[in-house]
């Protein structure tokens, strides 16, 4: 059993916000893991959900089966024990996400404590919204470098800063994002990404594989939680990807989704790669609700003022379901559990055409229009690589050449 205190906070509600955890041993006695980030811009309420994310996050990365939370939030130990219903929409997806973190253990308690016997969560979280300070310190000497200069603030300097504020680090790399790759960093032997990022260090590559097809997919049926098997070209399918990946080779680990035509595509891979297959619920497929197992036409006609709007609006649910919203925030949190979990590896990623599109649009940093736009192949290949500065690249989009 382990102990989780977490805290979140706004300078202003909205405002520059951060959260922090902790995971204790099971007599209080020893810290096992921190976490602490500057999110930028938003309300407590927010800050404090991210903070309990990332505690019960850790808590997995632990192994731990067992976790008592400990927080001096009313709101989310209220909502997360079921008293209160979580009404505003910023918190659902949230909410829906430490859920789905919960589920995953043998047991989770949730206790509400004052602020004072959260000092340490307290103390994160504030440490993580000093780095704002940090933050906006290498922007502005970015944007006042000369434009026929590369910018003095080099490697050592970035080092030096993240070393100081280590949870500023995403920011950081956004605020570098297309500036120049200097001396100092090459002299230290740090690879830079494809094309013009400016992104360093060693990716981890996720080989986004969609898995084979089904009846449904035949039929061009929404087909989200449904777990209907692989066809026979399905199995084909899946065959010939897997022996595509195990000519390629250098995969070090094999992850999917829980739904049956997802395992059956891994398992494939599995047994030309030699590796076992993890299942991470985050990858599972959009949860169509009540359009399941409907064309689009009929879905149009059952619904039609609501299937209009969920196409142009990502936050709007199929009925019963769930928006594309929602599913970005999960597929965000498979997407840093990945980049902890196997850093600078190759990681084989058999998931669904939604969650697929999500990890290119992450990697992109794009808008949802891309959710409408991009088309996946059953068993297509994408590749996308994450970097340890918060840089990304997509360096492969639907490929089958190999079916």
């Amino acid at each position: 059993m382990v102990i989780v205190e977490a805290d979140g906070g706004s300078r202003g509600n909205p405002g520059p916000a951060g959260y922090g955890a902790v995971v204790w041993d099971a007599e209080h006695v020893r810290p096992l893991a921190e976490r602490r980030e500057y999110l930028g811009v938003t309300t407590n309420n927010v800050a404090e959900y991210r903070g309990l994310i990332a505690g019960l996050e850790a808590a997995t990365e632990l192994g731990a089966r067992e976790v008592a939370v400990r927080m001096d939030s009313k709101l989310v130990v209220e909502q997360m024990s079921g008293r209160w219903k979580v009404k505003h929409e910023s918190m659902i997806p949230l909410a829906d996400r430490a859920r789905r973190l919960v589920a995953g253990f043998d047991r989770v308690t949730f206790t509400w404590i004052p602020r004072k016997e959260n000092k340490h969560a307290d103390k994160l979280a504030n440490e993580a919204m000093d780095d704002a300070d940090t933050v906006g310190e290498v922007r502005t000497a970015l944007a006042t470098a000369p434009a026929d200069e590369p910018t003095e603030l080099g490697a050592a300097e970035i080092i030096g800063a993240v070393a100081e504020s280590p949870a500023a680090l995403g920011e950081i790399s956004a605020a570098v994002a297309g500036g120049v790759v200097d001396s100092e960093a090459k002299a230290a032997g740090a690879a830079p990404s494809p094309g013009w990022t400016g992104a360093v260090g060693r990716p981890t590559r996720l080989l986004l594989l969609r898995h084979g097809q089904t009846e449904l997919s035949v039929q061009r049926r929404y087909s989200g939680r449904g777990n209907p098997p692989l066809t026979e070209l399905g199995r084909n399918q899946a065959a010939a990807a897997a022996e595509m990946l195990a000519a390629k080779g250098g995969i070090e680990a094999i992850v999917c989704s829980p739904l049956g035509r997802a395992k059956e595509t891994a398992e494939a891979a599995a047994r030309a790669l030699g590796l076992p297959v993890r299942e991470l619920p985050g990858l599972i497929e959009t949860d169509f609700g009540a359009w399941e197992g409907m064309t689009f036409l009929e879905a149009r006609d059952h619904d039609p003022e609501l299937h209009a709007r969920w196409l142009g609006d990502p936050s709007v649910p199929a009925p019963g379901g769930e928006s594309f919203d929602q599913v970005r925030e999960r597929v965000e949190g498979v997407r840093r559990d990945l980049a902890a979990l196997y850093p600078g590896a190759n990681v084989l990623v058999v998931s669904h055409v939604t969650p697929i599109k999500t990890m290119l649009q992450l990697a992109l940093g794009v808008g949802p229009s891309l959710l409408y736009r991009l088309h996946l192949d059953l068993a297509s290949l994408s590749i996308a690589e994450f970097f340890p500065d918060g840089g990304s690249s997509v360096r492969l989009v639907n490929d089958t050449s190999y079916l």
